[in-house]
């Protein structure tokens, strides 16, 4: 490659010999394009281009100038300003309380972890730290461009497509006990688009979310974290005593179910971000418990950037998300999803129904590929631009 360069800058090339420069910018053009196809649910098609390269148009450049020297740094430290603020909080809070102390699990490389959080706290503490995370989160959004969020809520009557199995077993609900309150879903599950569904669900709900176990060693993020109540989990586990996610996971949304001072947990049982337009094969995990879930769908309209977090690398995403003034975000709050005898007895079949009916209401497209396809595009991607 060096030498080729040096070729070039001593032989500056005549109009014939540019020919195979731009022979090879088309070839690169079509083989992206190919990918795209193929991995049609991770591909950007907005007007920063795959992996936010670009190109862009003049008008766009001048709007990305401007914004980078005005927005940009007020946005930044507003952000940074709220998330010491309610670390702050958290941390005053919680200051003379001892953590929640979950069942110990085994490490895969040897020793006990103990899963700890703050969110089975009880009485006034609890209050203040959830109300003002949950009035912080939105502004928070607010100072990201989300000037205003459309939320629509559905009941069982509106739905495009209601699900015969839900329908039955909500009649015979009504008939067999119309007197006693409906359950509480287990899980909230949602579609997972951006890191930006997490501020959202915090401000609408403030739920409990699956993390590494390294986000809770976080500065600043790792006490909200655990305010938040989150499950903690060695996501590659090999060894077979292992409880892994699964198992962790559906002890949660058992607690949940059943306990209604319990935090509720929200998951996104696609496993991986997409760019919105799609719906990925869901993981068990949110259903293996048998209980109801609250399915919420989130979409994210836009003009000039996509807020899906697919190919685009973090640094920039945060860059052109600052840089647009505003954003948009719509929400679809869809019934709690009561499951039928046959799906409790069937986790992949009440995933698989769940999934048909949010992309249904949700106008998305269902897709068989996962986190592994993800990679492999990404991968992929990067080489054709480092040959480039």
């Amino acid at each position: 490659m060096e030498s080729e360069l040096k070729d070039m800058n001593s032989n500056p090339p005549s109009s014939k010999e540019e020919r195979p420069l731009l022979k090879s910018e088309s070839d690169l053009a079509a083989a992206i394009e190919e990918l795209d196809k193929k991995f049609a649910p991770y591909a950007r098609t907005d007007l920063y281009g795959t992996m936010g390269l670009g190109p862009f148009p003049m008008t766009e450049k001048i709007k990305l100038a401007v914004a980078m020297v005005t927005l940009v740094p007020l946005r930044f430290l507003l952000s940074m300003s709220l998330l010491l603020l309610y670390y702050l909080i958290c941390r005053l809070f919680t200051l003379f309380s001892a953590p929640y102390r979950g069942a110990e699990e085994e490490e895969e490389e040897g020793g006990v972890v103990v899963q700890e959080d703050y969110a089975h706290m009880r009485g006034w503490k609890r209050t203040v730290i959830v109300s003002c995370g949950r009035f912080l989160s939105r502004v928070l959004l607010f100072v990201f461009g989300f000037y205003w969020i459309h939320e629509t809520r559905l009941d069982r009557d509106s739905l495009m497509d209601p699900n015969p199995k839900t329908t039955s077993v909500e009649i015979s609900q009504k008939g067999d006990a119309a007197t006693e309150e409906p359950e509480r879903p287990g899980a909230i599950v949602s579609n997972h688009v951006s890191y930006l569904d997490i501020l959202y669900h915090m401000s609408a709900s403030f739920p409990s979310f699956v993390a590494k176990r390294s986000v809770g060693k976080l500065p600043l993020v790792g006490l909200i974290s655990k305010c938040l109540g989150c499950v903690y989990v060695q996501r590659e586990a090999k060894s077979p005593d292992f409880k892994g996610v699964s198992g962790t996971v559906n002890e949660r949304v058992r607690e949940a179910h059943r306990n209604i001072s319990a935090p509720t947990i929200m998951l996104f049982p696609e496993g991986t971000t997409t760019n919105g337009d799609y719906l990925l094969t869901f993981k068990t995990g949110a259903f293996l418990a048998g209980t109801p879930v609250l399915p919420v769908i989130l979409k994210y309209p836009y003009e000039r950037f996509s807020v899906a977090w697919d190919t685009i690398s973090g640094a920039r995403h945060i860059l052109f998300l600052l840089c647009q003034f505003v954003n948009h975000l719509e929400v679809i709050r869809l019934p709690v999803y009561y499951p039928s005898q046959e799906e409790k007895d069937d986790p992949k079949l009440y995933a698989s129904n769940v999934r048909r009916l949010m992309a249904t209401e949700g106008n998305l497209i269902l897709s068989d590929l996962g986190l592994g396809d993800k990679r492999i595009y990404h991968a992929t991607l990067n080489g054709l631009f480092c040959k480039s």
